[in-house]
This record gives structure tokens, C-alpha cells and sequence, in this order.
């Protein structure tokens, strides 16, 4: 019953925080964040009012299983844009992209950190510094693809953005196990080929193995039903399945790997739209269906953002070095790889720009990175200074440059006259 009470408040407490952004014409998924930080234990909750806000973080991490499912539905709606039809158009730009701006992110900041690690040993280690550029790949998802549902963006840098953002952590999830390993390597003095090379690739490859299957299932199951308010049932389910089984964790002897449930998800989404003909219309109702989980998960990750950061000088001149260097790499890796492949020049001016969120990703990996002996809690502070404003002005920056590229299309002086006339009569039936 607590845990009902506190995702009632999350929710109510986004939602009314977006009538406040409205009025600045901000985001809604920047409302929901900043409606968390408020009732999260870094406000409201540090008060220890009763049934006001989260009163510790362990109150918000008991509530992971939303994020989790969250995330699932966001690997799945992202994975429905992977349509081989469109990809014959888009896909090989797609696949460059992704990979040579995320490479470009973690070289940058690899670059930067490595240096001020030299210069500065006491407050940062090499392994650290690696680590820390490995986890610059990453980019957030689910607040692009809030903006982009929000605003109903449509043009060519949409069309390429969703697919690129999802590369972006297939490639992120490599470069961090590689650099990670590779940092494990350095601290102790020794080379682990397993953890470096074996445990990622296999992770990866059984990741998007699953989701293909399950993808296959799914649309064989779909063809047994004539409603589609059965099939989008078996499609939430499905979800909810893939999410569980992607907790699974397999050992054999030295080798250990689990799946990635973004990437499981994804494939699932992407095999599922390829394969089903009903599959738009499905996505579409299990879109409509999970946007409360949406605002859940976007309030809770406000709450889990810890403003105590602020308070460490160190953690903050790194994490400013490993945010305007990941903005950078991002950018300019953006802008070059996509004047590479010849790309319409809206997308090359502002592709890099709409990639800058980062979040649940990125946490994912400080979950990993916090077993870095001696730089675990350094990694982590660092991580959450940059989430925390990447979360806050990454959806910002998404939304100016879809509207600057003419994908973000004001609404028109008929819809807004039809709606504040809706609003009139409201008024004078009361």
C-alpha cells in the first residue's frame, strides 16, 4: 500500500508540475524530472513530513522495478523504428553515425580525463578516467523519445534519431565493458581477456538473440487473436516478460554474463514490427498504455538525483571537465560523421545537439563501475553531477534543435482558437 501511495504522489506531482512548464513552453519530461528533485530526499522528503515526498533514496530505489519496466517500454517503442523498409533509406547513415559520434564522446573524454589524471593524480586515477570516457557513450533514450512523442516530431532528423540513439547503447555497452576491463586491468596490475573481450560480446550477442526469438513469438501468438485489445495485452505482457528474463544471470566456470534489457527490448520491438502486420497500430495502443509509466519513471529518476554532489569541489571540476568534453565529442562527432555520409544539412547542424541526455544508461554502468577498487564513489558522484544536468537541459536542447531543423512544427492558429474555445464553453457549463 506504500509503495501504491508513493507512485500516486510521483504521478500526480509530474503532471501538475507540467501546467507550470507549460506556460514556458518547456518540456514535459523536464516538469516530471524537476517534480522529482521537489518531492525527492533532497527537498520535500528531507523534511520527513508524513506521506510527503520520498524521505531517503532507499524509498526510491524500492520503486526500481517501474524503472525497469519503463526502460523495457522504451527499448520496444524505439525498436519499431528499425522498419526494414525505412532502414534501406536511412539505415546505413543510422548505423555510421551511431557508432563514429559515440566513439568520438568516449576518445574525447578519455583524452581530457587521462590528462587532468596526470596532472592532477590525487583527485583522479587513470582507470577512473577510462572508465568515465567509456560511460560518455551513453545517451538517454527515454527523454529523446519523450520529446519527440511530446511535440510530435517528424522530418529527417527524427527519422534518424531514434535509430541512432538506439545504437548508441548497443555501442555504449561495448565500449564500457571493453574500458572497463581494460580499467580493472590497470588496478590491478594484471589483463583479464574474459571480462574485456568474452563476457561483452556475449552479452550482446544473446541479448539481441533473445529478443529476435521472443519477437518471432510474439507475432506468431498475435495471429491466434481477432481483437486487438487481446493482442496489445499479449504485447504488454511480452514486454513484461523480456524485462524478467533480461535479469537472468548465466555463469559457466570464469564466464559470466547477463542480458541487456534495453537491447533484448529493442530487438523485440524491431523483429515484432517486421513481422506482424497489425504491429503500428499495437505499438501505438501499448504507447498510449504505458505513458503513466512514463511519468513514474521520469519523477523517480528526478528523486533518485542526489544534489549532495554540488557539495564535493573535486567531483564538480571533473564532472564539469567530462560534461563539456562529452558535449563536445558528441557534437562534433555527430556533425562530422554525418557530413560523412552525406547527410541533409538541418541533420548535420543539429543531430549532435539532440544526443546530449544521459541517464538510466549511464547509472546502469556506475552500478558496474562502482566495484572499481578505490574510484567507485568518485565515478559514481561524478556520473550523477552530469545526469543531473544533462536530465534538466538535455530535453531543452533536444526540443530547440528539432524545431530549429523543422521537425517540430508550431501549432497551427486553428488548433489553438478550437482549443480556447473548448475552454470557454467548459467555463460556462460550470
Amino acid at each position: 500500500m506504500d509503495a501504491l501511495l508513493a507512485l500516486s504522489i510521483a504521478m500526480m506531482a509530474g503532471l501538475l508540475m507540467t501546467r507550470l512548464f507549460s506556460k514556458a513552453k518547456l518540456p514535459d519530461v523536464t516538469a516530471y524530472l524537476v517534480a522529482g528533485v521537489v518531492i525527492g530526499p533532497a527537498l520535500l522528503g528531507a523534511l520527513h513530513i508524513p506521506y510527503i515526498g520520498f524521505h531517503s533514496y532507499d524509498e526510491v530505489h524500492s520503486l526500481d522495478l517501474i524503472s525497469k519496466v519503463a526502460l523495457g517500454f522504451i527499448a520496444f517503442s524505439i525498436g519499431s523504428e528499425f522498419k526494414l523498409s525505412e532502414l534501406e533509406k536511412t539505415g546505413k547513415q543510422a548505423a555510421v553515425i551511431g557508432v563514429l559520434q559515440a566513439c568520438a564522446a568516449t576518445l574525447l573524454v578519455d583524452v581530457v580525463l587521462i590528462a587532468y589524471a596526470l596532472v592532477a593524480p590525487h583527485a583522479l586515477s587513470v582507470p577512473a578516467a577510462i572508465t568515465l570516457g567509456a560511460i560518455a557513450a551513453a545517451t538517454a533514450p527515454a527523454a529523446t523519445l519523450m520529446v519527440v512523442r511530446q511535440y510530435k516530431a517528424r522530418g529527417a532528423l527524427t527519422s534518424l534519431l531514434l535509430p541512432i540513439v538506439a545504437l548508441d547503447d548497443a555501442v555504449g555497452l561495448i565500449l564500457f565493458a571493453v574500458s572497463f576491463g581494460i580499467a580493472k586491468a590497470l588496478s590491478a596490475g594484471m589483463v583479464d581477456v574474459i571480462s574485456i573481450l568474452v563476457n561483452p560480446l556475449l552479452e550482446i550477442v544473446g541479448s539481441l538473440l533473445l529478443g529476435a526469438v521472443s519477437g518471432w513469438v510474439l507475432t506468431k501468438i498475435e495471429a491466434m487473436y481477432h481483437s486487438n485489445r487481446n493482442r496489445t495485452a499479449m504485447s504488454i505482457g511480452f514486454v513484461f516478460l523480456n524485462v524478467v528474463l533480461a535479469e537472468t544471470v548465466f555463469r559457466l566456470g570464469a564466464v559470466e554474463f547477463h542480458f541487456s534489457s534495453l537491447l533484448v527490448c529493442m530487438m523485440l520491438g524491431t523483429v515484432f514490427c517486421n513481422l506482424c502486420p497489425l504491429a503500428d497500430e499495437i505499438m501505438e495502443r501499448a504507447d498510449k498504455w504505458s505513458s503513466p509509466l512514463m511519468v513514474m519513471f521520469f519523477v523517480l529518476s528526478g528523486a533518485e538525483l542526489e544534489l549532495g554532489v554540488f557539495s564535493q569541489a573535486s567531483a564538480v571540476v571533473i564532472g564539469l571537465l567530462y560534461i563539456v568534453s562529452r558535449s563536445l565529442g558528441k557534437y562534433f562527432g555527430a556533425r562530422e560523421s554525418a557530413k560523412l555520409m552525406h547527410c541533409e544539412d538541418k541533420v548535420v547542424r543539429y543531430l549532435g545537439i539532440t544526443l546530449l541526455p544521459q541517464a538510466g544508461v549511464a547509472l546502469g554502468m556506475c552500478v558496474t563501475a562502482a566495484t572499481l577498487p578505490n574510484d567507485g564513489t568518485l565515478i559514481r558522484s561524478i556520473v550523477l553531477f552530469a545526469v543531473l544536468i544533462y536530465e534538466l537541459f538535455g530535453p531543452l536542447a533536444t526540443k530547440w534543435a528539432l524545431t530549429q531543423a523543422g521537425d517540430i512544427q508550431p501549432k497551427s492558429a486553428e488548433v489553438l482558437n478550437r482549443r480556447e474555445r473548448k475552454l470557454a464553453e467548459a467555463g460556462k457549463n460550470k
